[in-house]
């Protein structure tokens, strides 16, 4: 079984501290020992850290060694329109599981009256979801949760590959948009429309900007789970073009 995986502040001269809410989590819920093992995180580099000290709120690591990390096979930047927060608090989190760098929530024409003035003060939240996720997940680093752009300064992306996710009839499919040769290091954008789509001008001004239309199945999808859907398989597609297996070796 994988060890549980936390993030810390940071890691210096060999120790690192884990306070509030993930170390009352260790003490009153694992009832966590001296001696006991973990993995930490300092958002650079993963450690494998022995526990020397264990109070409510307060659990002190002293790192055993570095742990390998996984290379990215690619960075994706998710600007995804202001959605019901329900609906956009499971998109945070099902996104950092499947690797999303960045997510940019952004203000769309169609976008809900008020939610671009909600958003900022849900942007903790959706920060702490995204920490909590990446712990599931076992992520090296967390994914940056930035406050809401409006659409234009999404068009501005400077990624070298630029999706605009988008249901009209005869666009085409996204897999038949991604660039054949595919390293790491590249770094990929979608953007994922609102409940009622794009409008025309929209899709227009995004045309313009260099951003590919692109399509994921026959079906109407919900903004989230186009997102996820997208997501995926640019992680994937990068992932299968570096030969690499979970392990994070050439197979």
């Amino acid at each position: 079984m994988a060890r549980r995986r936390f993030f810390v502040e940071q890691v210096h001269r060999g120790e690192a501290l884990l306070e509030g809410e993930d170390a009352e989590h260790l003490t009153r819920v694992l009832r966590v020992e001296n001696g006991q093992r973990f993995e930490i995180s300092d958002n650079h580099g993963v450690y494998l850290a022995q526990v020397v000290e264990a109070r409510r709120q307060r659990v002190r690591f002293a790192v055993v060694e570095p742990l390998p990390v996984l290379p990215a096979p690619v960075a994706v930047t998710l600007y995804a329109a202001l959605i019901k927060f329900d609906r956009f608090e499971w998109l945070v989190e099902k996104a950092t599981e499947l690797g999303v760098d960045r997510i940019a929530p952004v203000h769309t024409e169609r976008s809900e009256p008020g939610l671009e003035r909600a958003a900022e003060k849900r942007l903790a939240r959706w920060r702490r979801i995204g920490k909590e996720a990446s712990q599931q997940a076992r992520r090296a680093r967390l994914p940056e949760v930035s406050a809401a752009v409006a659409f234009p300064e999404a068009l501005a992306a400077d990624e070298p590959w630029r999706y605009l996710l988008d249901e009209a009839e005869g666009t085409a499919p996204l897999c038949s948009l991604l660039p054949e040769k595919r390293a790491g290091g590249d770094r990929v954008a979608l953007l994922v429309g609102p409940e009622g789509g794009w409008t025309s001008r929209e899709r227009e001004r995004a045309r313009e900007g260099g951003w590919l239309a692109a399509s994921l199945a026959p079906e109407v999808l919900r903004a989230e789970t186009a997102a996820l859907t997208a997501l995926a398989l640019v992680r994937h597609a990068w992932w299968s073009a570096a030969g690499f297996s979970r392990t994070g070796t050439l197979h």
